[in-house]
């Protein structure tokens, strides 16, 4: 398939006119318009083509990739009509969505989730587990594990019972975010405190082992006991995360300097900066660390926002949704974690009120940041593809348009209306 007459965001995070080229799911060629005033970046695109006349005619002697393509009869073209082509969303924070929850532990809800993600655009999921009991985190893990032995495709003959509305392709399940059970009582936001314990090494390597190895992160209080021999331990195995925490700045500092390197949504759940205890936050700036953000409108202030992008670096931040099952839904009563929640507009509270995640999918939440909160397009889609693809290890397959990589793309118009989607190539809807 090729894709032309489209606004490609590329590597070097810049818009320019040009066509991509998909052959067997991956990203082939990309080639940019010969017209288009590019300046110095011309050498950038003309490398990339050089590469991809290499890639594509090793072995074949020296015919022109593209010719080749215009040669071809039977190759499918996609007129994108100017609009924006980026790579599909990586959302490596949610619950669930359309009714259903990871720690459900189905894998035909996990595929529903998968169908509406791919629906939005979000490509890639990584989702959360919650502080559950032992022995519901071992069912959550053991699915993960089962479904990731099988082909999506396998669960066709299921739609009938998961509504997947028609939806041909999913997106891809690429990890696992476990959130909990980790974390401290006193911050413990929507998780449930009876089934909040100290970090465990062997607990923890066990649900790796029973997941296929698909915890990509693991989020920890590193004020509580036993955190930072279990930073020690496990640093070089998994990404380990702050969350859920009342850590002062120094406690912060000293997990960092053991090998954490990421914050779970950054400002909620944790204490907040102040000029005399700076807390997680600054010990986050002070490191360099990943973090995490949500931008529902909700958790987060629009100035928060924006002074995060002047505070952080902007390759180390990540959009997330932490959206709960309600997402995709109508307002109503639902369950997160075991706990009622009561969902009313972009609102989702437990009964003391406190917000227990959001409803408000990834691909809107980066709408926010651009349309609602002054963050430039180019950033916020890095933000939402290629840094979290670089925080859980899967960037060399997923999170850019790059020769080689996953057909995973979005096309946008210029309001950021999704107008398709594609996984592998191939178009969801």
């Amino acid at each position: 398939m090729k894709i032309t007459n489209v606004n490609i965001y590329c590597e070097d995070h810049t818009f320019r006119r040009g066509s991509v080229h998909v052959e067997h799911g991956r990203i082939a060629a990309f080639f940019m318009d010969e017209n288009e005033e590019v300046g110095d970046d011309q050498a950038v695109s003309e490398d990339r083509r050089s590469s991809a006349f290499r890639n594509r005619n090793e072995g074949q002697g020296d015919k022109d990739y593209e010719n080749e393509n215009h040669a071809n009869e039977n190759h499918e073209i996609y007129d994108g009509k100017g609009a924006y082509l980026i790579p599909g969303l990586i959302d490596i924070h949610f619950h669930g969505c359309m009714g259903i929850d990871f720690c459900d532990a189905l894998p035909d809800g996990l595929a529903q989730m998968a169908a509406y993600e791919a629906s939005v655009g979000v490509t890639s999921i990584c989702p959360a587990s919650m502080t559950m009991s032992k022995e519901e985190l071992h069912g959550i893990m053991k699915m993960a594990g089962e479904y990731e032995e099988q082909k999506i495709d396998e669960y066709k003959d299921a739609q009938k019972e998961i509504q997947t509305d028609g939806y041909a392709k999913k997106s891809h399940f690429v990890g696992i975010n476990m959130e909990g059970p980790f974390i401290s009582e006193a911050m413990k936001g929507a998780q449930a405190e009876e089934n909040i314990i100290p970090c465990d090494v062997e607990f923890f390597r066990q649900l790796q082992e029973e997941s296929g190895g698909k915890i990509r992160l693991v989020d920890i209080a590193p004020e509580e006991a036993g955190a930072m021999e279990f930073i020690e331990e496990l640093a070089d195995e998994v990404n380990i995360s702050i969350a859920h925490t009342q850590s002062d700045y120094d406690t912060a500092m000293e997990a960092f300097s053991k090998g954490t390197r990421h914050v779970t949504h950054l400002y909620n759940a944790m204490t907040p900066l102040h000029h005399r205890n700076p807390g997680v936050i600054a010990a986050a700036a002070d490191s360099h660390a990943e973090v995490e953000i949500i931008c529902d409108g909700i958790h987060v202030h629009p100035s928060i926002v924006r002074n995060t992008f002047r505070m952080f670096d902007a390759d180390k931040i990540c959009l997330i949704s932490d959206s709960m099952r309600a997402t995709g839904l109508s307002d109503g009563e639902y369950t997160l974690g075991g706990q009622k929640v009561y969902v009313k507009g972009a609102l989702a509270t437990l009964e003391d009120g406190t917000i227990a995640g959001s409803v408000t999918n990834l691909m809107d939440c980066m709408k926010n940041v651009v349309q609602k909160m002054g963050i430039p397009l180019e950033t916020a889609i890095a933000c939402a593809t290629e840094n979290p693809a670089k925080c859980i290890g899967i960037f060399d397959e997923y999170g850019s348009i790059t020769i080689g990589k996953h057909a995973d793309l979005v096309l946008l118009d210029e309001e950021l209306k999704v107008l398709d989607v594609f996984v592998d190539g191939e178009k969801v809807k």
